[in-house]
């Protein structure tokens, strides 16, 4: 449709703006709780929330700490949270076979949650990462990060999820054909109503930083992830990646990080119309975080404004550290 455009001063957009009630009435996207998931890291121990030093107001909960604050997430109307393991050392091996225990430490959260707030969406990570002892999402095999024996691997994860009562596994590994794999398992066991969020264009990003020191990944990561995360000069590669992951069975897809791949939301959104969500990552959290701190941007206004962004690109949703406190402010 071409533009109208209408002689000065016929035109006046500024009408629209001169008072909170035309604002309101013309606002074309809305932020609410139900559009947020909160991740959340988890650790063993009791009676603890420790401080990640990296992320500024985010802590590592043990179960029970975990318990209260999801009862308050709910409460705020947050849909769902995303559970991420800090693995103690010992049990990161690099047969990573803690990854699908069932009582791992993933596995145990989801069971408590599930018991005690049923209502509460619980999705989860499927990727080697917290159980690997060099740190990576995959297998490495005389220096590379092999694809099918890890597909295979992450099978056996999903699966363990699934039985612990996910509700919806979300793989972040990157390995082709996982989506497919996953999903054919999931049917053979009777698991046909947990919904898979596909980690479908990740990139490799420099913006993980503080999320692998709060998982504890970070001593441990040997070389990088360039092998199997996207190159973030790419965004042809991203509608490759979403159109197969959603051929393959995932219900809804993810692009990641969040902030700096807003182009690729919208292009996503546009091309398939499936749910599309995504990752206000650690490092962009922590961005904004610190400069509040330091008293150089507002802070409560650009964590707002940052996710309204999310949902002008498109996006039905977004996973940000920033949930609960976004939650509260769209109560005020």
């Amino acid at each position: 449709m071409q533009p109208i455009h209408a002689p000065f001063p016929a035109t006046r957009l500024r009408r629209l703006r001169k008072s909170p009630a035309l604002r309101a009435l013309t606002q074309e996207n809305l932020l609410s709780a139900g559009n947020l998931i909160w991740p959340v890291f988890i650790r063993e121990g009791e009676g603890i929330e420790e401080p990640v030093a990296s992320l500024p107001g985010v802590n590592r909960l043990s179960l029970d700490r975990l318990l209260g604050r999801a009862e308050e997430a709910l409460a705020l109307g947050i849909p769902a949270i995303c559970l991420f393991p800090y693995t103690d050392q010992s049990l990161r091996t690099e047969g990573c076979e803690e990854a699908w225990s069932p009582d791992n430490l993933t596995n145990r959260a989801i069971r408590a949650l599930k018991r005690e707030l049923p209502e509460l969406a619980v999705m989860t990570d499927i990727a080697l990462d917290p159980y690997n002892a060099n740190g990576h999402d995959g297998f490495v095999r005389e220096g590379v990060i092999v694809n099918d024996e890890t597909v295979a691997a992450l099978v056996k994860m999903a699966l363990a999820q699934a039985e612990a009562g996910a509700d919806i596994l979300g793989p972040s590994d990157m390995m082709d054909g996982r989506i497919g794999a996953i999903r054919q398992a999931l049917e053979a066991a009777g698991h046909k109503d947990v919904a898979i969020m596909s980690y479908a264009a990740k990139y490799a990003s420099a913006f993980y930083g503080p999320f692998r020191d709060a998982v504890g990944a970070s001593a441990r990561l040997t070389g990088d992830k360039k092998t199997y995360q996207m190159n973030p000069a790419n965004s042809d590669e991203a509608l490759r990646l979403v159109a197969r992951d959603l051929s393959e069975g995932a219900d809804m897809v993810m692009v990641k990080p969040g902030m700096p791949y807003l182009d690729i939301c919208r292009r996503v959104k546009d091309a398939f119309g499936a749910p599309t969500f995504a990752y206000q990552v650690s490092g962009e959290y922590a961005m904004i975080r610190a400069a509040a701190l330091n008293g150089w941007i507002d802070g409560e206004k650009a964590m707002a404004e940052s996710l309204m962004a999310f949902r002008r690109a498109g996006c039905d949703g977004i996973l940000t550290y920033f949930a609960p406190e976004m939650a509260r402010l769209l109560r005020a």
